[in-house]
């Protein structure tokens, strides 16, 4: 009895501390936010709308937003400002660039996994990661050896392709493509020969998969008031984040010793191809603050960069390019013409083999298509920065020193006022004029950020995909496999299709044999 009454007592007082935890989490919520004031943005909820609405927070935000197209969100400490209004976007991430930064409540939730990497930090580490990165993208050495390994990978995604195509199986493409991208940014960014695409890595699926739930993991932080005590106890969603953080620090730490290992045996070649090598020959400058653990932070930012953005775009490609098939075959016809094989029974590695940049540069539809996927369905489907004092935006409305700002680039897709009356739809001619491609300003079409944090990588991103993409549709026709199945995203960092996507490819007249 003694037993059961400290049980219930336990239980009471637990729910009472909980009880008041509540109540302080309400008063702070509420407590001078200004959420009457007409001078501030229209308050349309607190955090614990992205709680309820979280497995579909961006559909939720876009008919928000088709209402208010600037609107907020209360916090605990702050206002969260979202907004789809051009004008705002270019105040906050150009014409007022050092007025905000990524702000301590961005920085806390992502740290465990992004640390001190160059999209969660700002003032001199950012500018040093950047000054550095931007040197590299531009060496000509890096560009060569990128097309060479994007190159070599679509003829291995191809070859996967054509195997699973013949076995008459079912196939998901997201999963492919996460296991390529993966083995094009180790090759590029940090010089290893991972090989996850063909299965061959175990330590490297069990990477990827760690990768996906701690980026799903880090952003339900956004939705869950509770996170800091979680991790506190190491209970719930905290204890498997941080069970996975331990799997990609162990995976990460391996790598840079290994590569510490090989530049020792290489002082004598000036010539480093991968960026990890650039940044190891840099940490010699300064070691002490360029140590392992900056390093870390370096390579998992690149990754989220290099494999993340890439693989889900072209996993919505290839969906759009289901759901329209004209487009589908357009796109090949298009293939056909710029590389004009004059062999009509080209290997697939005779095929890749003829993709120069000139080629890429004259595929404008497939550009155009492209755009048109992340237009929809971008990569980082919610961005934003934090105001360092009292400001007032383009549209009017004014924001606090503290309060967030986050332009969300899938409802900006999806905006009439921005896109026109047909914003929603699927239409890769809205990118052309008279069968060229037309560039639209980065405010309005922000799948790359903008300002002086605009990606550094859109070009390369462009060409990896252009070359997959390509590679697959010369040989292949590709279909759903189920046409009844709902196809949406997982709420995270990065916009995956959620489930994969499911498909079935069948071999075009005029692939070879030998092939498939």
């Amino acid at each position: 009895m003694d037993f059961l009454q400290a049980i219930f007592t336990f239980i009471a007082t637990a729910l009472f501390l909980l009880s008041i935890a509540f109540s302080v989490l309400i008063l702070k919520i509420f407590t001078g936010k200004s959420f009457k004031n007409p001078k501030y943005p229209p308050v349309k909820g607190t955090v614990f709308d992205l709680l309820f609405y979280f497995n579909t927070l961006y559909d939720y935000q876009t008919q928000v937003a088709q209402k208010h197209p600037t609107f907020r969100l209360l916090a605990q400490a702050q206002s969260e400002i979202y907004t789809t209004d051009v004008r705002n976007i270019e105040h906050v991430l150009k014409t007022n660039f050092d007025k905000y930064s990524k702000g301590k409540y961005n920085q806390d939730i992502v740290i465990d996994l992004f640390g001190q990497g160059i999209f969660a930090v700002d003032g001199e580490k950012w500018r040093q990661q950047r000054k550095l990165a931007s040197f590299e993208f531009s060496a000509r050495v890096l560009r060569d050896f990128s097309c060479f390994v994007f190159r070599r990978n679509s003829a291995k995604l191809a070859t996967t392709v054509s195997e699973l195509s013949l076995a008459g199986r079912v196939f998901d493409i997201q999963d492919l493509l996460m296991r390529c991208t993966l083995d094009s940014i180790f090759k590029v960014g940090f010089g290893v020969d991972l090989n996850c695409l063909e299965g061959s890595s175990k330590e490297g699926s069990a990477f990827i998969k760690a990768f996906d739930d701690s980026n799903a993991l880090v952003y339900w932080r956004y939705a869950d008031p509770f996170w800091q005590l979680k991790r506190f106890l190491n209970i719930g969603s905290e204890a498997s984040l941080k069970k996975n953080i331990k799997i990609i620090d162990d995976f990460v730490y391996q790598l840079i010793r290994t590569k510490r290992k090989q530049l020792a045996l290489q002082q004598d070649c000036n010539e480093k191809e991968d960026i990890l090598s650039r940044f190891l020959v840099e940490s010699e400058k300064d070691p002490a603050k360029m140590n392992d653990q900056y390093l870390r932070d370096i390579i998992l930012n690149f990754m989220i960069a290099g494999k993340d953005t890439t693989a889900v775009t072209l996993s919505w490609f290839f969906y759009m390019l289901c759901k329209h098939p004209l487009v589908q075959e357009r796109i090949s016809q298009e293939v056909r013409e710029v590389i004009n094989e004059g062999d009509t029974d080209a290997s697939i590695e005779d095929f890749v083999a003829n993709m120069t940049d000139s080629t890429l540069e004259k595929m404008h539809y497939l550009h155009a298509a492209l755009s048109e996927t992340l237009r929809l369905y971008p990569a980082v489907p919610v961005d934003g920065k934090c105001a360092e004092a009292d400001d007032t935006l383009p549209d009017g409305y004014k924001l606090k020193q503290g309060d967030g700002v986050y332009y969300m680039a899938y409802t900006m897709g999806r905006m009439t006022h921005i896109w026109g009356e047909d914003a929603e739809d699927f239409r890769p001619e809205r990118w052309l004029n008279d069968g060229i491609f037309r560039p639209e300003s980065p405010f309005k079409f922000i799948a790359f950020h903008a300002g002086p944090r605009i990606c550094l990588g859109k070009e390369f991103a462009y060409r990896q995909m252009k070359i997959l993409s390509m590679a697959l549709l010369r040989f292949f026709r590709f279909k759903l496999a189920d046409d009844t199945r709902k196809v949406t995203y997982r709420t995270m960092f990065t916009l995956h299709i959620d489930g994969g996507l499911h498909l079935c490819a069948v071999p075009r007249i005029g692939s070879t044999n030998s092939d498939l």
